[in-house]
């Protein structure tokens, strides 16, 4: 029995010396080495590049906040974000007439210089926290607290917490409920906040303000009409109100706003808006199916990746009918692999833009031990410059997402 026992350790001795030596050799050859972790650092090994060159222009950009422009359609004073609804267009019959849909057709002349200032703060935060997050260097945490004042303490520069102004329709509407979706762009503001919270240039008191403008704004978008209408939403709309809500909630701390969204998640976006086949119906219904799909689904796999902990594992929550975030990581995947293999119809615009390397494919291969949708991932465009394209990849920085 002894000499038994002591064959058996002798084995396992040799075994684990063996899986040592093929996971070093792996590691020296570049090769992929389970568990995820391993795609994390290839992740950040990929991103480096893109992290360095996006901090060495962010860290030259002055602060530019929505006062900087202007439109006399806005309804709005200085100090409110406006926007125009992307696919109204002026009546050809009547210029001083209430603008007329062309949905999926984006009018080039409609008001968007808050959204632009928004995306590039959105940019300038993301791209400063990877930076320091990746060096520990301070100066990119001086540069952006000095962007999150101008935004959210200076009075001669900061924007009002609510977007009562956002995508109006010149003649029918001041604002909309549909608007509230700009406000995706200040999800890696407030990441970028957290990221940057633990470096010696955070100040305490200026925390305490940044987290008051963003729970004004919290319940601005959870009580006002505008808020409400955008909430019921049942497609892309209704996913992004989570998605934003979360994300503000994790900088804010509010457990309660947290768990309505978890409670969203699963009773919902996932029951209803994906198909028994993972896709999207309502999304795939529209002028532009395929980008939309691709939107829709990032939103939904970043519930996942900000409303899972210890105790709330969104990534294996599963319907009765076996409906999962996986299932619709599944059907996008052939789509964003070979392109050619898309079956619905083309979008009526940026077709060719798409896809490029989505937040969807980054965290769910990192949630899946998913080397085929890494590598997918990897080949992709990780620095867009279509400013359609831009706009509808709010999470530019996935390193600060997961490696906080």
């Amino acid at each position: 029995m002894k000499q038994a026992i002591n064959i058996m350790r002798s084995v396992a001795k040799y075994l684990m010396l063996s899986l040592n030596i093929t996971l070093i050799s792996l590691q020296l050859s570049g090769q992929a080495v389970t568990p995820s972790l391993t795609i994390e650092s290839a992740a950040a090994k990929v991103l480096i590049p893109y992290i360095q060159k996006e901090a060495k222009w962010a860290i030259e950009q002055q602060p530019v906040t929505i006062t900087a422009a202007s439109s006399s359609r806005s309804s709005g004073g200085k100090h409110d974000f406006f926007s125009e609804g992307d696919y109204w267009w002026p009546n050809p019959k009547s210029a001083d007439s209430p603008y007329l849909q062309r949905d999926g057709m984006t009018n080039p002349d409609n008001f968007i210089d808050h959204r632009k200032a928004m995306i590039r703060f959105s940019r300038i935060m993301g791209s400063l926290a990877s930076a320091y997050l990746t060096s520990k260097k301070e100066l990119y945490a001086e540069q952006a607290f000095r962007h999150a004042r101008a935004w959210f303490i200076d009075t001669a520069t900061l924007m009002n917490p609510h977007l009562l102004y956002a995508q109006a329709i010149k003649g029918r509407f001041t604002g909309r409920g549909i608007g509230i979706i700009d406000m995706i762009q200040m999800m890696e503001v407030s990441q970028a906040l957290i990221v940057l919270e633990k470096s010696k240039s955070a100040k305490p008191a200026e925390y305490v303000q940044f987290r008051a403008w963003f729970d004004k704004y919290l319940n601005w978008v959870t009580h006002h009409k505008y808020g409400i209408d955008e909430m019921n939403a049942l497609n892309n709309h209704g996913t992004c109100w989570t998605m934003q809500v979360a994300a503000f909630a994790r900088f804010t701390q509010n457990d309660s706003l947290l768990d309505l969204c978890r409670q969203r998640y699963t009773t919902l976006h996932l029951p209803g808006q994906m198909a028994p086949d993972g896709s999207f119906p309502k999304e795939l219904a529209r002028t532009k199916p395929y980008g939309y799909s691709l939107f829709n689904l990032d939103a939904m796999v970043m519930l996942c990746q900000l409303l899972s902990d210890k105790q709330n594992n969104l990534w294996a929550f599963s319907l009765q009918d076996k409906r999962t975030i996986q299932k619709g990581i599944a059907f996008m995947y052939p789509f964003v692999a070979d392109k050619k293999k898309w079956t619905f119809k083309q979008d009526v615009m940026y077709w060719d833009n798409w896809p490029v390397a989505h937040p969807f494919m980054i965290f769910g291969a990192i949630a899946f031990n998913d080397q085929a949708l890494f590598s997918a991932w990897k080949s992709l465009d990780h620095a867009p410059t279509e400013d359609e394209v831009i706009r509808n990849l709010p999470i530019r920085n996935p390193l600060i997402w997961i490696k906080e």
